[in-house]
Formats: C-alpha cells, sequence, structure tokens
C-alpha cells in the first residue's frame, strides 16, 4: 500500500488522463439526446473520445507526436461529428494540456510546428461547430495558443535553470583545477626552494669529508677508502637533486642566484611593503633561538604572502605581524584592518602555498575574520618535525 502514492506522484499525469477520458464519456451519456449533444451515434462518438483522450498516455514516449496527434485526431473526427469536440469540458482541458505540451518543447523547431497545429486544428473544431459564433472563430483558438505560451514560458524557465546550473558547474569545476594547479606549482616552488638548503648542507658534509680524508694518514687505507666513497656518494646525490631541480624549473624561471631569505630579513621586507602604501608594525616575542634554514624560508615566505594579500585584496591600510618564538614551535600571526574574507573567485591562492608549506612540517593554519573587521592569519610550525 505504500507505493501506491509513490506511484500516483510519478504517474500523476497518466492517472489525470484517464480520469478526464472517463469524464468524457460520461458527459456524452448524459448529454445524449440534448440541444449541445454530439450529432452521431454513441458507438462512434464513445470509442472516438476515448482514443482522442487516451493517445495523450504515450506522451512521456513521444513528447511531440502524441500531443500533436491529439489535436489532429480531434480535428480529423470534427468532420464525422461537428458537435463531438465541443460538447465535452474533459476534452476542452485536455485539449489544453496538449498545446501546453506542444509549447514546452525541447526542440524551438517544434515548439513552433506545435504552435501551427494548435491554431490549424482549433480553427478546424470551431468551424465545424453549426452553433459557433464569429467571436468564438477568433476567441477560443486565442485561449489555446495561451496554454502554448504557458508551456514555451515554463520550457524557457527550465532551460535557464539548466543553463545556470551548467555553468556554476563548469566554474566549479574551473575553480577546483585552478586550485590543484597552484597547489601542484606551489609544491614545485617549495620543493626548488628547499633543494637550495639541502644541497649547500650536501656540499658543506662533502667538502668536510674530504678534508678530512686529506689529512688522514697513509697508513689508514681503509679509513681513506671510505670516506672517498662518502664523497662520491655525496657529489652523486648532488648532480641528481640538480637534474631533478632542471625537471622541475618550467621555461622561463630565471636562476636564483641570491640566498634564501631569512627571518633576519623581515625588516627589509616591511619596509618594501610599506613604501607600497601598507603600514606594517612587527613584534617579536620569545627568545630569538637558532632555527633550521628550512624552517626560516618557510616562516619568511608566510609573513611575505601574509602581507602581500593584505596589501592587493584586502584593501588594508595597516597591518601587524607577530613572530613568536617558543621552545618547541614557531607562531606567526598576521592581522589587518580590511574588508575581510570575500568568497574566492578561483583566482587567487595566496593561503594555498602557506598551507603548503604548514603541511610540510605537521603544522596548524588557521584564516578567517578578526575581531570586529579585518583578517586574521595564523600558523604554527612546530620544531620538533624540522629538525
Amino acid at each position: 500500500m505504500s507505493r501506491i502514492p509513490q506511484l500516483a506522484r510519478r504517474h500523476w499525469f497518466e492517472v489525470a488522463i484517464v480520469i478526464a477520458a472517463l469524464v468524457s464519456v460520461l458527459e456524452v451519456v448524459l448529454k445524449a439526446g440534448g440541444p449541445r449533444a454530439a450529432t452521431t451515434t454513441e458507438w462512434f462518438t464513445i470509442p472516438a473520445v476515448l482514443v482522442v483522450v487516451l493517445v495523450l498516455l504515450g506522451w512521456r514516449h513521444f513528447e511531440f507526436l502524441v500531443p500533436a496527434s491529439m489535436w489532429l485526431l480531434a480535428a480529423s473526427a470534427s468532420f464525422v461529428d461537428k458537435r463531438l469536440m465541443v460538447s465535452t469540458q474533459a476534452v476542452f482541458i485536455v485539449g489544453l494540456a496538449a498545446a501546453f505540451l506542444l509549447g514546452n518543447q525541447r526542440d524551438a523547431k517544434r515548439g513552433r510546428v506545435g504552435l501551427a497545429i494548435v491554431l490549424g486544428c482549433c480553427a478546424v473544431i470551431v468551424y465545424n461547430d453549426p452553433n459557433q459564433s464569429a467571436g468564438e472563430l477568433v476567441f477560443i483558438p486565442i485561449l489555446f495558443a495561451l496554454g502554448w505560451l504557458v508551456g514555451f514560458a515554463v520550457r524557457e524557465r527550465v532551460a535557464q535553470a539548466e543553463a545556470a546550473e551548467a555553468r556554476a558547474t563548469h566554474a566549479e569545476q574551473e575553480r577546483e583545477t585552478a586550485a590543484r594547479i597552484a597547489v601542484a606549482e606551489e609544491r614545485a616552488r617549495i620543493a626548488r626552494e628547499l633543494h637550495d638548503i639541502v644541497a649547500h648542507a650536501v656540499s658543506v658534509m662533502v667538502l668536510q669529508v674530504g678534508a678530512v680524508r686529506h689529512r688522514l694518514p697513509d697508513d689508514l687505507t681503509d679509513d681513506r677508502d671510505a670516506l672517498q666513497e662518502v664523497e662520491r656518494t655525496g657529489r652523486a646525490a648532488l648532480g641528481e637533486m640538480r637534474r631533478l631541480l632542471g625537471a622541475m624549473r618550467r621555461d622561463g624561471d630565471g636562476v636564483e642566484l641570491a640566498p634564501q631569505p631569512r627571518l633576519d630579513n623581515l625588516e627589509r621586507l616591511l619596509e618594501e611593503i610599506r613604501r607600497a602604501g601598507l603600514a606594517v608594525e612587527m613584534q617579536i616575542e620569545g627568545d630569538r633561538s637558532t632555527l633550521p634554514d628550512a624552517v626560516e624560508l618557510s616562516a619568511y615566505r608566510i609573513v611575505q604572502e601574509g602581507l602581500t594579500n593584505a596589501l592587493k585584496h584586502a584593501n588594508a591600510t595597516h597591518a601587524n605581524v607577530v613572530v613568536r618564538y617558543r621552545p618547541d614551535e614557531l607562531q606567526i600571526e598576521i592581522s589587518d584592518d580590511g574588508r575581510g574574507p570575500a568568497p574566492s573567485d578561483g583566482l587567487g591562492h595566496g593561503l594555498v602555498g602557506i598551507r603548503e608549506r604548514v603541511n610540510l612540517y605537521g603544522g596548524r593554519m588557521q584564516a578567517g575574520a578578526a575581531n570586529g573587521r579585518g583578517f586574521l592569519l595564523s600558523t604554527t610550525l612546530p620544531l620538533a618535525e624540522a629538525q
């Protein structure tokens, strides 16, 4: 029993057509012999009404052919019985439904053909009615044309909604693609930067091993050979790293000759930001400690990206940077008085790079509206992960 309401909701149109067919037959029977009754025998009128109405049951399979056939059958029946199609209200309502379906065609050309069928067949039916007036010959086709127009308007509204949904889906796909590209590019950039740090460390190790090897006495042949093997392995590793970096570097990327920036270079960065028009203040909390080179570089880039976002995207006039040294972590907070977070247009990916750098060390990142007005970026870099 629970499936009956579900089937009724799914096939309500077919149920309505069956009810209309029964009502039309009942009207034909009750009006028999009356002044507005059909003029032929019930052996013709009842089957004819049933065929004209029930043909709409196939509408879901033949969206254009079925409603068009309903009107063509009705017009043909009016030549046999001039009063049949105008003697029942149910047939009138079914005609409006068919006109609506013809106006609701996905193909605009079929819709125009459907309008011609509705107007032509309706004019034939009204003209064949011996009791019709001149006004009905104009008014009734216009009424069914309005039914077609409603179907056309509904179809246009649905088409606009589908187009808007398609555009939204396409835009979402573009944003996701742009985000993936931004993540890949930022990871490649981080890898190129870390290459310099790692390469420098390996070079120092190789040089130190070479210095120790040359100082060993001649009788320690095995030790000298072992250190020479370490040198060879280290130099081979440096060569592989250079080839990897060359593969990651895109055409047009320049070779960075300057040393990688550190937290000691923040004052110079802040001066550049101030000259660009953003007033910046910085506070250092805690005792400064020696940090791994990679953490120094990541911390500098986080401040750089955060201030760049405040300058370019937030329309801020003032920003504040807090660098907080802790025994086991480094905290960085950047706040501004700009307009706060705004819906992303899918093009700005400044926070993507910050998040990638934080995730590199298993850190934490929070970004969002500050108290009252502005934007707050807070990051934490665990030092234990970077050792």
